[in-house]
């Protein structure tokens, strides 16, 4: 087999290395933010196109859909080609697209926004991991992926803050489409800083274009018909329970996808997917625990807006202000932790994940017991200790599941585990808001009812976050042990 070509390896000062850097994070908080800042605009969606649960469903998971759907293919063509050029493809899409949501006449074509839109932030995001991978070695690599989880966690946790902000300034009626045109300028800054930071290949690419197209059919097929019953989830009486019968589909198209990339691999071809790269400890279950956490973490911010606004009934510029201290802390965990990772390694995460559960369960008592004039300020206090948690599993994870995968397939490692995470935060966000609507139309008839109906709708719907976290928890632990076990069989060895 021969050995692709690596064509990003180009010498850079260190500056140089930190401009291009920024840039790319910059444009993953962007990407990031639209997966929850859309969150807090859904009742005013709702009330200007008069569309249902599913629908809204649809406009918040079929962005994830189609984010993760991309995400393998053009992580794999970024590293066979120019990650930069597609960088710029994927960042003039999502230009494109967050125009056509911010002018949507109705739900139909907003919805084809959203979908397309998600497309673009699939093409860009692997081009962001491989070139943090290209870029930084050793301990440089471990403080860059810090300041990467730090802007990431900032992002997810302001985006209900920045989603509320806009629809407080652009009205009640309006105020959503200003969620994406915000997007506009910011994105038209990124394409011009791109164009003259980002480093390009200094070799000729290779002429053959390898993408696997049986592979890649067969994986679009499988992580559709996976995530395909979840976008449908609403806990409505009316979801179609035939939805579940794809789950067959994903076990058919799973097993056919791994047969074929053997076979694949067997041939002297590059897979779509490398599955050796599963055989590395490290990326396996690192990009494991990322699933189980993003399957957490968003539908929890999606729960606290949703009861802080229908069951509390506080504006959504306030009810997104509860997550700032996650932002905060988190951004100044994830800064620290990418610092000091390379020392403490592994235990590092699994006491952020503790820390994290703590937290968290801090905030279900919180919008449980105590008066609902101080539920927002009870929590926001709690929000604080999450995001502590929080930003010491997001960076000095994302350091641990890359530290063995070779540079050249960094930006397909990098994808394959944005996958996970894109997976995750469907399903976690499809569970947790089932239990959450299903509480409501059996306590309250879909009316919501009384306090206590979203006490226990807020109750049920955490239970699936609580449940997540306990897997990231335990698959931390595993690694942990794993880690333990190879460090004494090489002491015994030498």
């Amino acid at each position: 087999m021969t050995r692709p070509l690596d064509t990003q390896s180009i010498p850079l000062t260190a500056s140089q290395r930190w401009r291009a850097y920024w840039v790319c994070v910059a444009v993953a908080a962007l990407t990031i933010l639209d997966l929850t800042k859309v969150n807090v605009a859904l009742p005013s969606i709702e009330e200007a196109f008069g569309v249902g649960s599913t629908e809204l469903q649809l406009i918040v998971s079929g962005y994830v859909l189609t984010f993760g759907l991309t995400l393998v293919p053009a992580g794999r063509i970024g590293d066979q080609r120019s990650r930069k050029a597609m960088f710029l493809i994927g960042l003039t899409g999502f230009l494109v697209t967050s125009i056509v949501c911010a002018i949507a006449p109705n739900a139909l074509v907003l919805l084809v926004g959203r979908l397309l839109q998600g497309v673009a932030a699939g093409i860009q995001m692997p081009q962001v991991l491989g070139l943090v991978q290209q870029l930084f070695q050793g301990a440089e690599r471990g403080r860059a992926f810090g300041l990467f989880g730090a802007t990431i966690g900032i992002s997810t946790a302001f985006g209900p803050t920045l989603g509320g902000l806009m629809i407080a300034l652009g009205g009640a009626a309006d105020g959503w489409r200003w969620i994406f045109w915000m997007n506009v300028p910011l994105a038209l800054i990124a394409i011009v800083l791109a164009i003259k930071l980002l480093p390009g290949p200094t070799e000729r690419p290779p002429r053959r274009l390898e993408l696997d197209p049986v592979g890649l059919l067969l994986f679009g097929i499988t992580v559709v018909s996976l995530m395909w019953p979840f976008l449908f989830t609403t806990g409505a009486p009316t979801d179609n329970p035939a939805r579940w019968w794809t789950l067959v589909v994903f076990l058919l198209g799973i097993s056919a996808f791994i047969a074929w990339e053997r076979h694949y691999a067997a041939t002297g071809r590059h897979p779509l997917v490398p599955l050796a790269l599963f055989g590395v400890s490290s990326y396996r279950n690192g990009t494991a625990l990322a699933t189980a956490y993003f399957s957490a973490m968003p539908p929890t911010f999606l729960l606290t807006t949703l009861y802080l606004q229908e069951g509390l009934a506080i504006e959504p510029v306030y009810a997104g202000m509860v997550s700032i201290g996650f932002a905060l802390t988190s951004a100044a965990a994830s800064w620290w932790g990418g610092t000091v990772v390379d020392r403490i390694g592994r235990p590092l995460v699994v006491w952020g994940l503790v820390i994290l559960m703590v937290g968290f369960g801090g905030l279900v008592l919180a919008a449980v017991l105590t008066p609902p004039e101080m539920t927002p300020w009870a929590m926001a206090a709690t929000m604080i200790v999450a995001g502590f948690g929080g930003g010491l599993v997001i960076s000095p994870n994302q350091t641990l599941t890359l530290a063995e995968v070779p540079v050249r397939q960094g930006g397909l490692a990098g994808s394959v585990g944005q996958l996970g995470q894109r997976i995750g935060t469907a399903v976690g966000t499809a569970i947790a808001l089932s239990l959450f609507y299903a509480t409501i139309w059996r306590e309250g008839d879909g009316a919501g009812g009384d306090l206590a109906v979203y006490h226990h709708a807020y109750g049920y719907g955490m239970i699936a976050v609580g449940v997540f976290l306990a897997l990231a928890f335990a698959l931390g632990l595993a690694d942990l042990g794993a880690r333990r076990r190879r460090r004494r069989a090489l002491g015994d060895v030498t």
